[in-house]
């Protein structure tokens, strides 16, 4: 049974935390059974409906599952497990085309950026007690969020995309809440969801972005929150088109109380007209982070929203960080208004690589997706075999698994490396590695 371990606690939290400490210790391994819960309450000398709420607990945190008279049982891969790790290293020699970098080479020089911000620091210090968003990043960011027609609302600044969704979803879920995510879609987000002991129900995505139909279906279901990219979506491509953002909205409107989070990461990278859902519903985010055109180690986003929500997120971040810090506001406000970035070049750049991957594809019979940003979603028959070959091949690949819930099985391919001479070599190594491939469905 438990073998030395010994669960322990009279109240169901503090059962729970029990059953945690053991998980994260290796006391209880993967797929180890718990006891009964009869058996377990009267162990404890405590009500049976205490441990039930504790296995409930445990079960909407992602840490055990309830397979019928099998009963409960340690997760063979606990939510907290990241996706990350399904990464394929690439060894000497081999071209890595799975970690979804942007290219270094469109990348801005950040030594004017920082100096600029260390000069206006001189002149008035950083301080506690000091605004935590910069007024000036503010106004900038707010002219660009109505120059594309995103609805009014205060200005917040986080750690990059994901904090922002983080705080968001903490700021009106509960645990056991359900999340509607893209599928596929950003494996981050897919952690995310059950770490914070939210329940993930998954959406299909097409070239427009996620399928109308199956969000209907999930807030019909229940789902409290909608998390949506609005362009280059992570890991198809996809971007909203008018008429699929029209068609998200008119179900939004029949759903007023569902939280909507909409990641516009592809902002800047991108040539495809923004179609934002935000004011649909009562409370929603916007987020836009400066991760993929000026650099990821920046780790700023702003975040713009309704008033309560907002609020909320800049309470909380106010008993953790604090801040993000006002130098860096002050380096990505310099970038944006020096025109550090071209937009139109970068968008360019990435496109000509990506079409130019997905024509050679298709002259191989093999079909793949990216409407827009860095990244190609390749359908396979098997994904480890196929992520297996490209490796002997020379090509780092991110297997799919990564990124999906429910669709079939992929590869997905980031064109940030390639040049023009990588494309037919690679389009013959993904051919070889892709199989035979049953029809693609986003559904």
């Amino acid at each position: 049974m438990l073998g030395e371990y010994r669960i322990s606690g009279r109240r169901a939290s503090e059962i729970a935390a029990s059953v945690e400490r053991g998980v994260g210790s290796g006391d209880l391994p993967p797929g180890h059974a718990l006891p009964p819960m009869r058996e377990l309450a009267a162990r404890l000398e405590v009500n049976p409906n205490t441990v039930a709420a504790a296995y409930r607990t445990l079960r909407e945190r992602g840490v055990i599952e309830t397979a019928g008279r099998r009963g409960s049982r340690v997760r063979d891969a606990p939510a907290s497990t990241s996706r990350g790790s399904l990464r394929i290293e690439a060894p000497p020699g081999v071209r890595d085309l799975g970690k979804g970098n942007p290219d270094p080479e469109l990348l801005p020089d950040l030594g004017p950026a920082l100096a600029a911000a260390a000069a206006a620091d001189a002149e008035c210090r950083g301080l506690y007690g000091q605004p935590p968003v910069v007024a000036e990043f503010a106004a900038y960011a707010r002219a660009a969020l109505d120059a594309d027609g995103v609805p009014a609302g205060p200005v917040a600044v986080t750690s990059g995309a994901l904090d922002a969704i983080e705080r968001v979803l903490a700021a009106h879920l509960r645990p056991g809440d359900t999340v509607a995510v893209e599928d596929p879609g950003w494996g981050s987000v897919l952690d995310l969801v059950p770490a914070l002991g939210l329940r993930a129900v998954p959406v299909g995505v097409d070239d427009s972005g996620p399928l109308a139909a199956d969000v209907e279906r999930a807030l019909r279901a229940g789902a409290r929150a909608l998390v949506v990219t609005c362009r280059a979506q992570n890991p198809t491509g996809a971007s909203l088109d008018a008429r699929r953002a029209g068609e998200l909205r008119a179900v939004l409107a029949r759903h007023p109380d569902v939280l909507l989070i909409e990641d516009d990461h592809g902002h800047a990278i991108v040539d495809l007209p923004l179609h934002p859902l935000a004011g649909a519903t009562v409370h929603w985010a916007f987020i836009r982070s400066a991760a993929k055109a000026y650099g990821p180690d920046l780790r700023v986003a702003t975040l713009t929203g309704d008033a309560v929500t907002v609020d909320r997120v800049e309470g909380r971040q106010r008993l953790g960080p604090g801040w993000v810090s006002r130098l860096l506001q002050r380096a990505v406000l310099h970038l944006w208004t020096s025109g550090a970035v071209d937009s139109r070049t970068v968008a360019r750049s990435y496109g000509d690589r990506r079409n130019a991957l997905i024509r050679a594809l298709a002259e191989r019979g093999v079909s793949a997706r990216g409407r827009s940003g860095m990244n190609v979603w390749v359908p396979v028959s098997d994904e480890t075999g196929a992520v297996a070959r490209l490796l002997h091949a020379g090509w780092a690949a991110a297997p799919g698994a990564r990124f999906r819930l429910d669709t079939l099985q992929a590869v997905r391919l980031t064109v940030s490396p390639l040049t023009a001479a990588d494309i037919g070599p690679l389009a013959d190594a993904v051919a070889a590695a892709a199989g035979p491939v049953r029809p693609v469905s986003y559904g």
